[in-house]
């Protein structure tokens, strides 16, 4: 993973406020304008008590001059209403900029995801994925809402207060000011201690969540083994993690704290002994040291909030690096520059040359040099013992996962030529591990084309032998199935997955085992209705059952990644090998 720097993250905030730039300069703007205001309060406090009260001809000024005072008193009245007006309009205009920025990341990685390949998934958790697009994202709002506001106010106040305090009283301003160095290497040692914690404390909420994605998915699995306690027990250690980090974390600035409010504090008692001599010795006015007083928050309160800034920065800093991970990741499987267009359906012939095939964390490839060639519309079933690589070979085809060596051409072109998304829309995909979104049979049947008629729906939906089920149900196709398919059976989520993968009129159909959870009475209506498909498509079929295979044009057998035999049903009889010994063992012989 890369480390970011801070200018790069700033950068990276940047980048995404485009179109709301000029209002978040505005509101930094703003927030400059109001700090300096901060001044004006103290500032005609110091001119009336030294002009109108406390001066050596104060009464006769009161007396001669009460428009002046009044004009005074009206005066910080008004601005200091203006100041308010000012700060409520800046606060918005930060909030605003946040949500527009954090919709535009999240919009951004949403997509960004949607368009990894099968290897993203296989190296980031669900729930560490559900983290950077939730709780890192907030962190991020969170840095342009608050965090930059509150350094923007804290610098800027302590600024303008500090060359006031100049232009009134060198003296009196440095025996304020010289605490603030203390505070800054309070501040550096606080940052330095208080990062890498942040860091751990993100990753200990990822692994927390995705303890929770897994189990909530897994409910079943866990009911089913009755391992409620242990999976409670798990959750309670990454909860107990998460919690004892946050409290280490809320201790390293615990243990800082005293510190910087001990400087804040020691403002006042400055404020009283030195400004007590000066004012004894005639070199300090009543109203400066009125002024002085009134503004010695505006130094003190800045030095508190550091450390709070540093601690929200530290956290931002932590989600941003995730954040950005993900942002400019890309993914391995993509367009090529010169990529064709091919709108119109396939003739859907299928060629392998020579393809060897091994996953990115494996040592040992799963293909070996794989050849053969599927006509267009005939129906190559594959069959092999478990693990010999039959999925990884049909992953291919719709380029989910590349070569390692050799070449997969459809209609005689390389598919790396075509365009993701035209190879995949005349590809039809139904594996034997169904997900089915929390819709009606219907929206669920339609997912690759929500455009298709209600009747194309039916009838599709009678092709994969799924009619008659969702004739029986509640509200028929208009039933809502819970999430991934719960309330149907196996065999019923296969059947509408199916149906979902020929709605589109795939030049190509794979179907992954997809009839295993179904009797064989359903399972020879399906094939009997493959056959009489009113579109012309080429079938790769992976199977386990030989009915399955019996009226294929050609069966391939795999074995540790290599194919042993290939024909048809009855030459692959005629050989007596592994084929041969499967029909025999499921046929009883």
């Amino acid at each position: 993973m890369k480390n970011y720097t801070t200018k790069e993250k700033i950068t990276f905030l940047w980048k995404n406020m485009e179109g709301v730039r000029p209002l978040y300069i505005l509101g930094l703007t703003g927030t400059v304008c109001y700090c300096a205001l901060q001044l004006v309060v103290p500032y005609f406090s110091g001119r009336l008590v030294d002009t109108y009260l406390s001066g050596e001809n104060a009464a006769e000024n009161l007396a001669a001059d009460r428009d002046g005072f009044f004009m005074l008193i009206a005066l910080m009245v008004g601005l200091t209403i203006f100041r308010c007006i000012i700060t409520y309009l800046d606060c918005m205009a930060y909030e605003f900029v946040s949500q527009e920025t954090l919709y535009r990341i999240r919009n951004y990685l949403y997509d960004k995801i949607q368009r990894q390949d099968m290897t993203f998934y296989s190296t980031y958790r669900t729930g560490d994925l559900m983290t950077r697009m939730t709780g890192d994202l907030d962190a991020v709002r969170h840095m342009i809402a608050w965090v930059i506001r509150v350094i923007v106010e804290s610098f800027s106040l302590y600024l303008s207060v500090a060359v006031y305090f100049f232009m009134m009283n060198p003296l009196m301003a440095i025996s304020l000011l010289v605490i603030s160095p203390l505070v800054f290497l309070v501040i550096v040692r606080f940052k330095n201690r208080v990062a890498p914690m942040h860091a751990s404390l993100r990753e200990k909420l990822a692994q927390m969540n995705s303890y929770a994605q897994e189990n909530i998915a897994g409910n079943r699995v866990v009911k089913a083994f009755a391992r409620e306690d242990h999976e409670k027990e798990k959750f309670d250690g990454a909860n107990s993690d998460y919690r004892d980090t946050n409290i280490k974390t809320a201790l390293v600035w615990q243990h800082y704290f005293p510190y910087m409010e001990s400087f804040a504090n020691l403002m006042p008692v400055v404020m009283l002994l030195v400004g007590g001599l000066f004012l004894i010795q005639g070199s300090l006015s009543m109203g400066e040291y009125v002024a002085f007083s009134g503004l010695i928050w505006a130094i003190a309160n800045p030095m508190r909030m550091l450390g709070n800034i540093m601690n929200e920065f530290q956290r931002f800093s932590a989600a941003a690096t995730k954040v950005m991970e993900i942002y400019f990741s890309e993914a391995i499987i993509k367009d090529k520059e010169d990529a064709k267009s091919h709108e119109e359906p396939f003739r859907g012939r299928i060629e392998f040359k020579n393809v060897s095939f091994r996953y990115f964390d494996g040592n040992l490839p799963v293909l070996y040099d794989v050849s053969f060639v599927a006509e267009p519309g005939e129906t190559v079933a594959i069959m092999g013992e478990t693990g010999c690589g039959k999925s990884s070979l049909i992953h291919l085809i719709p380029r989910f996962y590349e070569p390692t060596s050799g070449e997969v051409l459809i209609d005689g072109v390389d598919i790396r030529d075509y365009k993701l998304k035209d190879l995949r829309c005349h590809i039809g995909l139904a594996t034997q591990d169904v997900l089915l979104y929390s819709d009606t049979i219907e929206g669920n049947i339609a997912y690759g084309d929500p455009h298709i008629s209600h009747e194309v729906v039916v009838k599709y939906a009678r092709y994969s032998s799924a009619s008659d089920f969702i004739a029986h149900m509640p509200e028929g196709y208009e039933t809502i199935v819970g999430e991934r398919g719960v309330g149907l059976s196996g065999g019923q989520k296969q059947r509408i997955s199916l149906a979902r993968a020929l709605a589109v009129k795939p030049s190509i159909l794979i179907l992954d085992d997809t009839t295993s959870a179904v009797d064989m009475e359903t399972e020879k209506e399906i094939q009997q209705h493959l056959s009489e498909l009113d579109f012309d498509c080429t079938k790769i079929i992976i199977a386990q059952r030989i009915s399955t295979t019996k009226y294929a044009d050609r069966i391939l057998i795999l074995k540790d990644g290599r194919i042993t035999e290939s024909g048809t049903y009855d030459e692959l009889l005629a050989k007596k090998g592994y084929f041969y010994d499967l029909v025999r063992l499921q046929t009883g012989a």
